[in-house]
């Protein structure tokens, strides 16, 4: 924290210095916030702590008490997957994206975070008035083309239009819904320890991209997102078993807060083997230059999975065959000791915490 004005500190003649501490700045947000800050987005212990505290007790239920990224219901005999996002990303362009791409990709990423491989999409579009309706159109061309590659269909919509100055050229919600096949039961109570822990491949990848092209960084190679939708992979994953524990795509927060929620979740403790957890050499370098940590970097087209450690061989194999999978790891396991609690061993030998981010390094990123 810093004193940022003349008066932080005054005193009478003769009297000791009285630091006023309103005068007082601090560049990270409070835990306790009585105004909702930008932090409360970033998919960390502030958002965490928005949901358990204001929405969840405001809508009840016991479905929404799953806190998954989607939700699981039976409907007329048949198990569906329901889930619904919101994109809000600056520029709308970026290396290998847009905001029509995320908002099909995010969405049917969340449904097959259940196992199910989305059927429908609604999307909803919130534009600013005075944005250009050749860009609201290549937005709409980027959605359909995504949500062909994706094999789901946009099926209805919406649209509104708020006055300049009050929006940010343009905003998308969808909401999906999938059939989630017998047999599979996708959820972090079921995590236990001895369980491997893999991921799909190099991570922090969108977060960097999109920060790169907003802020007119360069690295010396584009870093292009690696926004993608994830259906495909999963079904090869489910096809060597449906007794997956639990899959998560790392977004807000990065592959650290993915962790941490399953492992809150779940009452077990994680032990990741830092090296062995895959980042691009370009991230990695960009990361290092700005400050950050690549756990903590959002992603838009990887997935975390526990796997029981008898499948995990076979699981792996399959992921690798896939295209969005080529590059998977074996990053770790649920353990008994420390339930709750992420740790990492670093490559010098020591341990080190890896903890839930209060807010977010990079501000909007999906």
């Amino acid at each position: 924290m810093n004193a940022t004005v003349a008066t932080a500190a005054t005193a009478a003649p003769g009297e000791p210095a009285v630091l006023d501490l309103t005068a007082w700045t601090c560049p990270a947000p409070l835990r306790d916030q009585p105004r909702v800050v930008m932090g409360h987005g970033g998919g960390g212990a502030l958002s965490a702590e928005l949901v358990q505290h204001v929405f969840a007790p405001g809508y009840g239920g016991d479905v929404l008490a799953q806190l998954t990224d989607s939700a699981v219901v039976s409907l007329g005999g048949a198990r569906l997957a329901f889930s619904t996002d919101s994109y809000v990303v600056r520029p709308l362009f970026f290396p290998g994206g847009s905001i029509g791409d995320l908002a099909v990709n995010g969405t049917v990423n969340d449904l097959a975070m259940s196992g199910a491989r989305a059927a429908y999409l609604s999307c909803g579009f919130i534009l600013e008035e005075g944005v250009e309706v050749s860009v609201v159109a290549r937005v709409a061309n980027a959605l359909g083309a995504a949500a062909r590659a994706a094999g789901v269909e946009v099926a209805t919509g919406d649209t509104k239009v708020v006055d300049a100055g009050h929006g940010d050229g343009i905003f998308i919600n969808t909401a999906g819904i999938g059939l989630v096949p017998a047999g599979v039961d996708l959820r972090p109570q079921r995590v236990v320890p001895g369980d491997v822990v893999i991921v799909s491949g190099p991570i922090g990848a969108h977060g960097v991209a999109i920060m790169s092209v907003r802020e007119g960084l360069e690295f010396g190679v584009e870093i292009e997102s690696d926004c993608a939708a994830l259906g495909g992979l999963v079904e090869t994953m489910l096809a060597v078993t449906p007794d997956l524990h639990v899959l998560r795509d790392p977004t807000r927060g990065g592959l650290a807060a993915a962790l941490n929620e399953i492992a809150t979740a779940s009452g077990t403790g994680v032990v990741l083997q830092e090296r062995d957890i895959p980042v691009p050499p370009a991230v990695a370098n960009a990361c290092a230059v700005l400050g950050l940590d690549p756990m903590y970097v959002a992603n838009e087209g990887k997935l975390v999975a526990f796997v029981p450690r008898e499948h995990a061989e076979a699981v792996l194999e399959s992921m690798r065959a896939h295209p969005l999978g080529a590059e998977s790891a074996v990053v770790g396991e649920a353990v008994e000791a420390h339930p709750g609690m992420v740790v990492a061993r670093t490559g010098l030998g020591g341990t080190r915490v890896v903890d839930l981010p209060i807010g977010e390094q990079l501000p909007r990123i999906c």
